[in-house]
C-alpha cells in the first residue's frame, strides 16, 4: 500500500510548497501542491497539517550515542544506535572512527561493514585520524596518532568493505601525496582536521573538507589565517560545524555563515557514546568523561565531542545566523549528499529515496521517515 502525507509546509530542498503533499513507497513518487492533489484508493494518508516536512538528516560527522559507539565494533550495537538516531531526524549515517590502535581501528571498521550489510542507512564511514597533529589532538589519544599512510589506507579501505568516503588527517605532518593520491582515486574526501596546518601547507593539499571548523584546528590570526582562515578563503571547500552553542560561540557560527554560505556548510553532531545518557560517567575511546549540563569533557578539561542531537542543531543554526529554513536544510541534507555523490539522498523530489522528517513548528521531530518506513513517530503511532 502506498502513502501520502498531505498539508505539510514541504521543503524539497530546492523549494518550498506553503501546502503541499508527498506520495511515496521506498521511493518518492510525486510531490506538489494540495490543490492538484488527487486522493487515491488503498493508500495510507498522513495529515501534517501545521508541521514541515524536510529532506531527512545526513549526519557525515558522529561517534556514537545512546550508550553505545562505533569503535566497539559490534553491528548489532551499531544498528541498534542507529534506530535511536531516528529519533533526531537522521536517515543517513556516516559512523566514524578515531585515533585508536590499527587493532581498535580495524576491529570497529569490521563492525561498521557487517551493521552495513544489514542496515542501508549507513552511507559511508568517517575515518577521524590516526593520521593527525598532536598539537591539536583535542580528544585523541596521542600514543596512537600516526603519519598518513597510503598503505595502511589501502587496507583499511578493504577491510571497511570500501566504505570510507570521509578521512580527517592533518597534511602538514609529513609529505601526503601518496596518501592523497589513494583517497582521492578512491572517491574518498580529503578532510583538514586535527590540524596546525599554516595556509601556504594548505593551498599544497588536496584536501576539500575542514572538520568540525574552529575546533581542534590552527585558528585565524591576522598574521597567519590558519585552517580556518584557509577554509574562509577557499570559495568550494566544505566545513562541518557542531552547532550545540557551546563548541562555537554562537556569533562564531553566524561569522561562518556569512562567509561560507548556505551552500558549503554542513551540521554534525560529533556525538559521542554519552548522547541521549543525561549527565554522568562516560567514556571515548578509553578515556573518562564527565558529562554535566549537557557538556562532554574529558578529566583534562577538553571538549571530548558532543552529546548534540540533530534536530536541536538545526534549530540552532536558525536561532544563531537568522538563516532561513530552507537554508537550514541545506545545511543538513542537501549539502552532504551533493558532496558525498549520495544521489538518492538530500532532497523531497521524485525517484528519490523516501526519506522525510516531519518537524513540529518549534523543531521538534514528530516523525522520520527512512526508505518510506515510518521508522519513528513522535505520538508512537
Amino acid at each position: 500500500m502506498g502513502k501520502v502525507i498531505i498539508h505539510a509546509e514541504v521543503y524539497t530542498g530546492e523549494t518550498v510548497i506553503a501546502d503541499g503533499f508527498v506520495r511515496f513507497g521506498k521511493e518518492i513518487s510525486a510531490v506538489g501542491n494540495m490543490a492538484e492533489y488527487v486522493a487515491e484508493t488503498d493508500e495510507e494518508v498522513i495529515d501534517a497539517s501545521g508541521s514541515r516536512l524536510v529532506p531527512g538528516f545526513i549526519d557525515v560527522h558522529s561517534h556514537g550515542g545512546y550508550g553505545m559507539d562505533n569503535m566497539d565494533g559490534d553491528a548489532d550495537e551499531i544498528n541498534r544506535m542507529i534506530g535511536k538516531m531516528h529519533q533526531e531526524g537522521i536517515t543517513s549515517y556516516f559512523p566514524t572512527t578515531m585515533t585508536q590502535s590499527n587493532e581498535n581501528i580495524e576491529k570497529a571498521l569490521v563492525g561498521i561493514r557487517k551493521a552495513a550489510e544489514k542496515n542501508p542507512v549507513i552511507q559511508g564511514v568517517h575515518l577521524e585520524g590516526p593520521f593527525i597533529s598532536a598539537v591539536f589532538k583535542g580528544a585523541q589519544p596521542e600514543e596512537h596518532i600516526k603519519l598518513p599512510d597510503a598503505d595502511l589506507m589501502r587496507r583499511w579501505q578493504e577491510l571497511s568493505g570500501g566504505l570510507i568516503r570521509l578521512v580527517t588527517y592533518a597534511p602538514e605532518t609529513s609529505d601526503a601525496t601518496a596518501f592523497e593520491k589513494y583517497c582521492l582515486d578512491n572517491q574518498i574526501v580529503l578532510s583538514v582536521g586535527h590540524s596546525n596546518a599554516r595556509r601556504s601547507q594548505l593551498q599544497q593539499s588536496k584536501a576539500s573538507h575542514i572538520t568540525h571548523l574552529y575546533n581542534a584546528q590552527r585558528g585565524l590570526h591576522h598574521r597567519e589565517p590558519g585552517v580556518t582562515g584557509h577554509a574562509f578563503l577557499e570559495d568550494d571547500i566544505y566545513v562541518e560545524m557542531i552547532v550545540d552553542g557551546l563548541h562555537i560561540d554562537p556569533e562564531m557560527v553566524k561569522i561562518a555563515f556569512k562567509q561560507k554560505g548556505a551552500d558549503r556548510i554542513e551540521l554534525i553532531t560529533d556525538a559521542m557514546r554519552a548522547k541521549g545518557m543525561g549527565d554522568g560517567i562516560s567514556e571515548l575511546g578509553g578515556q573518562k568523561v564527565i558529562v554535566k549540563d549537557g557538556e562532554a569533557r574529558l578529566e583534562s578539561g577538553n571538549l571530548a565531542g558532543s552529546v548534540l542531537e540533530f534536530q536541536k542543531a538545526f534549530e540552532n543554526v536558525i536561532s544563531f545566523t537568522g538563516c532561513s529554513i530552507s537554508d537550514a536544510v541545506k545545511m543538513s541534507s542537501v549539502n552532504q549528499a551533493r558532496e558525498f555523490g549520495l544521489v538518492q539522498k538530500g532532497s523531497i523530489a521524485p525517484g528519490k529515496d523516501a526519506d522525510m522528517v516531519l518537524l513540529s513548528k518549534a523543531f521538534t521531530v514528530e516523525r522520520t521517515i527512512s526508505f518510506g518506513k515510518t521508522v519513528f513517530n513522535k505520538n508512537g503511532k
